[in-house]
């Protein structure tokens, strides 16, 4: 009987354990600061995600747990682009340069460091994949959003 217990209890941990993100989990993505960022996309001839955040940013830390974390968009992230994360609160001049207004705020950049887009706010993993294939592809050359949209 008292196996039993054990085991039922092993069981119910594990399933508990499985459900609950690790805080010490890391994310998906290879971030690099901002200089190293730069130099990295021109040397490699990739567009930028430069992605900011705060500290105190309750949605900047949703967006780390869930979609930074989802594999998905890690792999497409780190295959297609060089992601930037920039600390709004570390690095003000960063932040004032592309008119950063309010966080969490990704933007898109060209491998010359040009800004493609301006994404405000939470962005789902399903959300972002999407705006991802969007840039990677330069369908935002030829095509709206909308557009794009109807191909998938």
């Amino acid at each position: 009987m008292k196996l039993k217990s054990l085991l039922m209890l092993l069981l119910i941990f594990f399933c508990l354990s499985a459900k609950i993100p690790s805080p010490f989990a890391s994310t998906a993505i290879k971030w690099y600061s901002y200089d190293d960022g730069m130099a990295l996309s021109k040397q490699e001839g990739k567009k930028i995600f430069l992605h900011f955040y705060a500290d105190w940013c309750t949605w900047c830390k949703k967006m780390d747990r869930d979609t930074f974390s989802d594999m998905t968009v890690g792999n497409y992230i780190n295959k297609n682009f060089i992601p930037i994360k920039v600390n709004t609160g570390k690095k003000k001049n960063v932040a004032l340069r592309y008119n950063v207004r309010g966080l969490p705020a990704t933007l898109f950049l060209t491998e010359k460091g040009e800004t493609i887009g301006y994404k405000p706010g939470y962005v789902p993993p399903a959300n972002l994949i999407i705006l991802l294939k969007y840039i990677y592809t330069d369908s935002y050359k030829k095509i709206s959003l909308k557009k794009f949209l109807k191909t998938l």
